[in-house]
């Protein structure tokens, strides 16, 4: 079996190497001073490992790599937009704490940079929940048998560990700034790693070995809304403003967002710190009447849901929406 091996090395090693700025896709290359991207039939050799033998070993393209196609098919009919969007909401609420905090913005000064970064530990167990996988070696999980390690990250690039090198990766990007997430899956072979390490040996994909060599798992997918992002500055500062009750505050949160759905994250986050924050909601409505003129509906009560929905609007889970008398008196959803 070594013999073969090594003759394959051999015949790979003798693969004419392609030529400097070729094989882009999606418009993804690197920049022209860096060497060319090693191509399948070359040779990788993974950074050495304790514990564990790296033997070099011939790149393989997506479309031979039997464990990928396998993986890549098992994930794609599932249903991974709801499942991942699902989990990526999870997981930035959870970092952001909310109903503590008053945070709701990710890319907020009042959230630092470790905090953000966390996203992706959290990430990575929320999407093992949510496609009903567990965490086992020697990796993150398993698919079909097959090790897959689970990678995620809030910046522009992941880092790959040393015992991810050619290995096949989930990788789960969430871009804050556009409130947006994608996925892809990739045998992150070290040929198609940068070089520059951090501390911890990992190491950050090659750009355009992401654009050639990894399969799209879920293009980019938007997360569901933040209505507290749509208020104005002068708006926040009456919304959470110190020393005033929730009823009035809420009463204001309403009256800025007329039809628009405010999930009950949202109602606790304007009301952080402070104790049944639905109830004061619930108070809240003569008042968004009175002064705004709206129908404020809850998700929790029956006869709201359905009125809700007979006008287009989803508030199941606890939602609420404020509807002008536009909205209430226009025809429903065929």
């Amino acid at each position: 079996m070594r013999a073969l091996v090594a003759a394959s090395v051999r015949m790979a090693s003798m693969v004419p190497q392609p030529a400097s700025g070729s094989g882009s896709v999606r418009g993804v290359t690197d920049p022209a001073a860096r060497p060319p991207l090693p191509a399948p039939g070359h040779i990788c050799t993974p950074d050495p490992r304790p514990g564990r033998a790296r033997e070099p070993h011939v790149l393989v393209a997506p479309d031979d790599d039997l464990e990928l196609q396998q993986v890549h098919a098992w994930l794609t009919p599932s249903p991974v937009e709801r499942a991942f969007t699902h989990a990526v909401d999870d997981a930035v609420k959870y970092v952001l704490d909310g109903s503590r905090t008053g945070r709701f913005d990710l890319m907020s000064a009042d959230v630092d940079s470790d905090e953000r970064a966390s996203v992706g530990t959290k990430l990575q167990y929320r999407i093992l929940n949510e496609l009903k996988l567990v965490k086992e070696p020697p990796l993150d999980t398993t698919i079909l048998g097959i090790p897959v390690e689970l990678k995620a990250t809030v910046r522009s690039n992941w880092m790959i560990p040393t015992e991810g090198q050619c290995e096949i990766c989930l990788l789960v990007q969430v871009d804050a700034a556009r409130s947006r997430h994608r996925a892809f899956l990739m045998r992150t072979h070290r040929a198609w790693l940068r070089d520059g390490a951090n501390k911890d040996g990992k190491r950050g994909i090659a750009s355009a070995a992401l654009g050639m060599y990894a399969l799209p798992v879920l293009e980019w997918t938007p997360l569901p809304p933040e209505p507290l992002k749509l208020l104005t500055r002068p708006q926040l500062d009456v919304v959470f403003a110190p020393r005033v009750g929730q009823t009035e505050r809420l009463t204001a949160l309403f009256g800025y967002l007329p039809d628009v759905v405010v999930p009950r994250s949202s109602i606790e986050t304007v009301c952080a710190g402070n104790r049944d924050p639905m109830r004061r909601a619930r108070q809240a409505k003569p008042l968004v009447a009175e002064r705004h003129g709206l129908t404020l509906l809850c998700g929790t009560w029956r006869e709201d849901l359905e009125l809700a929905a007979s006008r287009g609007f989803d508030i199941s889970g606890d939602a609420w929406v404020a509807l002008t008398p536009a909205a209430l008196d226009r025809p429903g959803p065929v």
